[in-house]
């Protein structure tokens, strides 16, 4: 049975996907706005990353809240999903970020992405014109609850950065936090 608190959690995840839905097919290909076209920075290696920083997501907050990184530094992120739903690390403007929730609209609408997991056999689906959800940017990562991952980054550019959770509903609540340099 699930508690009230988780309940309406799942119903506003629900609804905001369902109201935001005639916008979704305007997203485009999955990783349009990602690293390779974006001013954030581009991947990293394990072995050149500076140092490894712990990034813990919970329902609807990141700690830490804020990262400070140098130009031309390569981060190692350890991402923990501690919270009960999916959450989302990733690397991005706030534009991109807004563009990225529209996607993260299609996966919900497709069934690829639900409260608390992730549909891997939907994700490989295509979800118009084929383009696939596979959510498998180098900037980013989708975890599952109790679930653990990494992306390594190097920041070339110090624009306004932010990492983000861009499940429906997740920004809009105040699931980022803020890259600043050095």
């Amino acid at each position: 049975m699930m508690n009230t608190s988780k309940l309406a959690q799942v119903l506003a995840f629900s609804a905001i996907a369902t109201l935001a839905a005639p916008q979704a097919w305007a997203a485009g290909a999955h990783g349009d706005e990602h690293a390779g076209a974006s001013p954030i920075g581009m991947p990293g290696n394990a072995a050149g990353a500076t140092r490894t920083v712990e990034i813990t997501m919970s329902d609807n907050y990141f700690e830490p809240e804020t990262v400070s990184v140098k130009q031309g530094e390569t981060i190692r992120f350890v991402v923990k999903n501690t919270g009960e739903f999916v959450h989302e690390f990733n690397i991005g403007t706030a534009a991109m970020h807004a563009n990225h929730q529209k996607e993260m609209i299609m996966m919900v609408e497709h069934g690829a992405l639900e409260s608390d997991k992730i549909n891997h056999q939907m994700m490989k689906m295509d979800m118009g014109g084929g383009k696939m959800m596979g959510h498998n940017d180098p900037n980013s990562v989708l975890l599952e609850p109790g679930k653990s991952g990494e992306v390594i980054w190097t920041f070339s550019k110090t624009s306004d950065i932010e990492f983000a959770c861009n499940v429906p509903g997740h920004y809009d609540a105040g699931m980022m936090g803020r890259v600043r340099f050095k």
